[in-house]
């Protein structure tokens, strides 16, 4: 007998770093892969579009809500530690889509393996990070990526897949196409010695502090526009393509000014739009079609958005 309990009208501002949004339809919190499987053959059955949400950290729900079924992975912070038969320097570290990479750096570390401490202090589960290969300057999660497992959407079939299937992108993977979602994953990391952890743990420790002291902690997505390809601007600073958004917003000068109703503009940095406790999802979308605005007006080029949208009805951002 089946333990998934699928609840309705279940409020996700609570659930999201924006903490705004409408509600769910229908929501559950699945805790293993075959109640993942029930959920998605729920939603097939009801005909109800699906969205997987994992800690709400990239993401803006519409006012009305998400008008299908929310499936929430319950967070687990179980990990497998094996050997890499190709390298005795190497081990591999097996974990759920529902662990967050805070949670997945220290258990790392823990087993002296060292080269995750780079994404310390940037919220999300592994499943949101596969999902938009998450990345801190040059550093990209697709780097350590061998494997994992994903269930696809129109099955519930559960496939073992490599590295190559995600098609890893900046900000792109294969999961975005909204047909497979992911269930765990295995990530090849360097074996360090004692000395190289203690090392590792101070970098971490320093990154979190550099992360607090310039960007807002909560009530934000984080960076909400993309940076720009380089075939998208013109402007060449130092013999190099500027492709950084922040550099446009900064200049338009909007950082901890431009405010529309509860949201802002955070004083910490220009491309991160912040709830000051009131805000409404349309006060959020309302503020970044204004910076749209500006900077297309100023540069000639139109911001695109990191953050992603769920439940709108229609895309709520300029589009030209």
């Amino acid at each position: 007998m089946s333990s998934l309990i699928i609840q309705e009208q279940v409020p996700l501002h609570d659930k999201i770093w924006f903490r705004t949004g409408g509600a769910a339809r229908y929501f559950c919190t699945p805790r293993t892969a075959h109640e993942f499987q029930e959920a998605l053959s729920y939603a097939k059955q009801h005909n109800l579009p699906v969205f997987v949400l994992g800690s709400g950290a990239n993401i803006l729900i519409s006012d009305e809500g998400f008008d299908g079924l929310v499936i929430h992975p319950i967070s687990s912070d179980l990990i497998t530690i094996s050997d890499d038969t190709q390298s005795t320097n190497h081990k591999l570290a097996t974990c759920l889509s529902g662990m967050t990479m805070d949670d997945l750096i220290e258990k790392t570390l823990s087993h002296n393996l060292i080269g995750l401490e780079v994404f310390s202090g940037i919220p999300g589960t592994l499943g949101g990070s596969a999902y938009i290969n998450l990345h801190y300057f040059n550093h990209f999660l697709s780097h350590f990526v061998v494997s994992a497992q994903v269930i696809e959407k129109k099955t519930g079939t559960i496939l073992s897949v490599d590295h190559d299937w995600f098609a890893f992108g900046y900000n792109q993977s294969k999961l975005i196409a909204g047909d497979h979602y992911l269930v765990s994953i295995t990530l090849k990391l360097a074996l360090g010695t004692d000395i190289d952890v203690a090392y590792a743990q101070g970098r971490r420790y320093e990154i979190i502090r550099h992360r607090m002291s310039r960007y807002p902690s909560s009530h934000t997505c984080g960076s909400f526009f993309r940076n720009f390809h380089e075939q998208e601007v013109s402007l060449v600073w130092n013999d190099k393509k500027m492709i950084y958004i922040a550099f446009y917003l900064d200049k338009i000068g909007v950082k901890g000014v431009e405010t529309v109703g509860g949201a802002q503009v955070s004083w910490q940095h220009a491309n991160m739009l912040v709830n000051t406790g009131s805000a409404t999802s349309a006060d959020i979308i309302a503020l970044a079609r204004t910076l749209q605005q500006k900077v297309k007006d100023q540069f000639g080029i139109l911001p695109q958005p990191e953050c992603l949208f769920i439940g709108f009805k229609e895309y709520p951002l300029l589009t030209a």
